[in-house]
């Protein structure tokens, strides 16, 4: 049996073929769902992390604002509100400076500060989560000083 010995022009022209337009609508749709499941995956812990972000930065403010009162013998009032924690009379070597960056929110809005706080707290730092408004669960929900339980001496 004498085979015969496929020509040098066969073999590059099967080499060469490439892929058909099914076969790359099947990749690309492939790692569409691929990617939609990380992103999904992902999305609800960026929410979290942006949560703790900010349970994080009201503890600070809750120290700057008790840092505040024993400097200046009083809170700071509802009008001077937090902005007193950057406030170009503010020296940034004082203990209480705050940069204009820590005022806001992981999600670009300025905390709430409120004189006096409910039950009993001498002030209330609030952020309402992802969606800004009062209310809401997972990352919409309101996070507050009094209800993490910060509560300042008095």
């Amino acid at each position: 049996m004498n085979a015969r010995k496929p020509s040098t022009y066969r073999v590059l022209r099967r080499a060469g073929r490439g892929m058909t337009l099914v076969e790359i609508l099947a990749v690309v749709v492939i790692l569409g769902l691929i990617a939609t499941t990380l992103l999904v995956g992902f999305s609800g812990t960026f929410g979290k992390a942006k949560h703790e972000l900010a349970r994080s930065a009201i503890g600070l403010l809750v120290g700057k604002v008790e840092t505040y009162r024993i400097d200046q013998g009083e809170w700071p009032s509802n009008e001077l509100g937090l902005d007193i924690l950057s406030s170009p009379h503010t020296p940034p070597t004082s203990a209480y400076f705050v940069t204009e960056d820590q005022l806001l929110d992981p999600w670009g809005r300025k905390y709430l500060y409120l004189v006096p706080g409910p039950q009993g707290y001498p002030f209330e730092i609030l952020c309402y989560g992802a969606d800004g408004e009062p209310g809401g669960d997972g990352e919409n929900a309101d996070l507050s000083s009094a209800r993490l339980g910060m509560k300042a001496d008095q």
